[in-house]
């Protein structure tokens, strides 16, 4: 009994279906995430645009008749809150920057057999949640705790000062609860940094302080980059360390976005002022990334 072989493909048919499968793969490979962006970012964003161009209240219901001016009242009424918002992110980003760089640095470079232990010890509060974590420093800052005591005795604070209720305890919530946003990422791009380009600096005379502004800082500017808007995006949106450590002369633009949404029911002011925000950022980090430049020599 004879076999029948299956026909061949001619080789430049065969060709072409090898190189379609080639272009295809790249999207099939993006399909699930472009998926899940879809559903689950560009559909509530969209229902978000829709409400924000909408008026009434929960009580008579809600009408969309492209109404823009809840723009323009989400602007000119709490542009208090949104420069506060990106002045107290941007203090505690600069903040977790100074503490950070110099941590994660020493872990790169002279962590050793203990490194996995010090990142451990970083992300630890993540196992904690955040409101508690918040309400932790509510208490070591409250006016009898010994934080205020100290500060007292040696003069920095005066006999009737305090630190809760402050624009200090706000920045300083929000620096502690996203350090570690910026310190890992400074720790990805220090420590896969070629020890040899430092010793490569040496040999060419150059100083310790040199060596680092030319080789080490530059190297790491993909981390900084990383590790600021890691921690400046979610910053100018928080609400929580305003609204248990400070006062509302320290509110935020998310607690008033909060307020709105859950305790006012104004949902279109509430996803105006949303959309505002966002675009803020994006401008802001628009800026930022053209002033870093990291791709390109300093």
């Amino acid at each position: 009994m004879s076999v029948v072989a299956a026909p061949r493909l001619p080789r430049r048919g065969a060709d072409l279906l090898r190189g379609s499968r080639r272009r295809l793969a790249p999207y099939l490979l993006l399909a699930p995430g472009l998926a899940w962006l879809l559903v689950f970012f560009v559909v509530p964003m969209y229902y978000l645009f829709t409400t924000s161009l909408q008026t009434g209240s929960l009580s008579t219901g809600y009408t969309f008749n492209w109404a823009w001016h809840n723009y323009s009242l989400a602007f000119t009424q709490y542009y208090p809150q949104f420069l506060r918002s990106l002045e107290y992110a941007g203090i505690a980003t600069a903040i977790a920057l100074v503490i950070s760089y110099p941590l994660a640095y020493w872990i790169a470079f002279r962590g050793g057999k203990w490194k996995n232990l010090f990142l451990l010890l970083i992300v630890a509060p993540f196992f904690v949640t955040y409101l508690i974590r918040t309400l932790a420093w509510e208490i070591i800052l409250a006016d009898n705790g010994w934080v205020v005591s100290f500060f007292k005795d040696i003069g920095v604070l005066g006999p009737n000062g305090r630190l809760l209720a402050t624009s200090t305890a706000v920045i300083a919530g929000i620096t502690y609860n996203f350090l570690p946003f910026m310190v890992l990422p400074l720790y990805v791009s220090l420590e896969q940094m070629d020890a040899r380009l430092l010793d490569a600096a040496h040999d060419l005379y150059a100083n310790r302080f040199s060596s680092f502004m030319r080789v080490t800082l530059r190297l790491s500017l993909p981390g900084v980059f990383a590790g600021t808007l890691l921690t400046f995006i979610p910053a100018v949106g928080d609400f929580i360390n305003a609204q248990l450590l400070g006062s509302p002369h320290q509110y935020m633009i998310g607690t008033v976005i909060q307020s709105k949404f859950l305790v006012l029911t104004d949902y279109p002011g509430a996803a105006a002022l949303s959309f505002v925000l966002m675009a803020a950022i994006m401008v802001v980090v628009f800026i930022y990334a053209k002033l870093l430049g990291t791709e390109g020599p300093l």
